[in-house]
């Protein structure tokens, strides 16, 4: 039955991310593996990041100038600019572009090892291999979404400036202000980060539990990424709408 096929499958991937955090021990070799995840997975997707950020500032301050101005406050733009990226625009899009980016690539590269017998092979040589493939990226994961977050608010506040300010012709200094009155360090900032933190979580446990449980076949690791992808974006939507109605009041 459907339901059942359901239930167990969430029991499974709970079961997967307890073997994760179990097996995440610190050592020499998880913290190598560590580190490459974060160039691997963070580093490289800091082009998609910047070009997305730049974009989605630059669309939201045409949009927001168009529709204030209309009520006589063009000169809020950056408020409902500041306010739109920490609470929702940031952490989403940049989960979102991250899921596309890295974790499809986390889901093949599992899926690969998997059709290629190296995951059997880890175990046959007494080697974890949950914690040698999976909880580097889990980690890697969790540090690099926030931090691509920011950069990714920081890009589409300073697309947002140039365009507000160069093109439209908005005050530099109303810009500024009304940007820093608005947005709050801890509530709006800091929250930002939070939900970042889970989106990544999700993503590479999402990612990685597809992969390493795909079919040991090429069309299997097509499908893997396929599922990594659709799976992980529709939980980051649904994981933010939940932690939206819990932590802005």
């Amino acid at each position: 039955m459907p339901f059942v096929a359901a239930t167990r499958s969430v029991g499974r991937a709970g079961l997967f991310t307890l073997s994760v955090l179990h097996a995440s021990t610190p050592s020499a070799d998880l913290f190598r593996e560590f580190v490459r995840e974060i160039y691997k997975i963070g580093a490289r997707s800091l082009p998609i990041i910047a070009v997305g950020g730049a974009f989605v500032g630059l669309s939201v301050t045409l949009l927001g100038y168009r529709a204030l101005d209309t009520y006589g406050a063009s000169n809020q733009v950056s408020a409902m600019l500041g306010l739109g990226l920490y609470r929702e625009l940031g952490p989403v899009l940049t989960a979102l572009l991250f899921i596309g980016r890295a974790g499809s690539s986390i889901a093949a590269e599992l899926g690969l090892m998997r059709a290629t017998d190296q995951i059997t092979a880890l175990g046959l040589m007494a080697i974890n291999p949950v914690g040698k493939v999976v909880a580097p990226r889990f980690w890697a994961a969790v540090l690099c979404v926030p931090l691509l977050t920011g950069f990714f608010c920081s890009m589409a506040i300073s697309a947002s400036y140039f365009e507000a300010v160069h093109v439209i012709g908005i005050d530099s200094g109303i810009f500024w202000q009304v940007l820093k009155d608005s947005v709050d360090f801890v509530d709006d900032f800091g929250m930002a980060l939070v939900k970042s933190a889970v989106f990544g979580a999700v993503a590479a446990l999402v990612a990685s539990y597809v992969g390493f449980h795909a079919e040991p076949t090429i069309e299997g690791t097509s499908v893997a990424t396929t599922k990594a992808v659709v799976n992980a974006s529709l939980l980051v939507l649904m994981f933010n709408f939940v932690m939206s109605a819990l932590l802005f009041k």
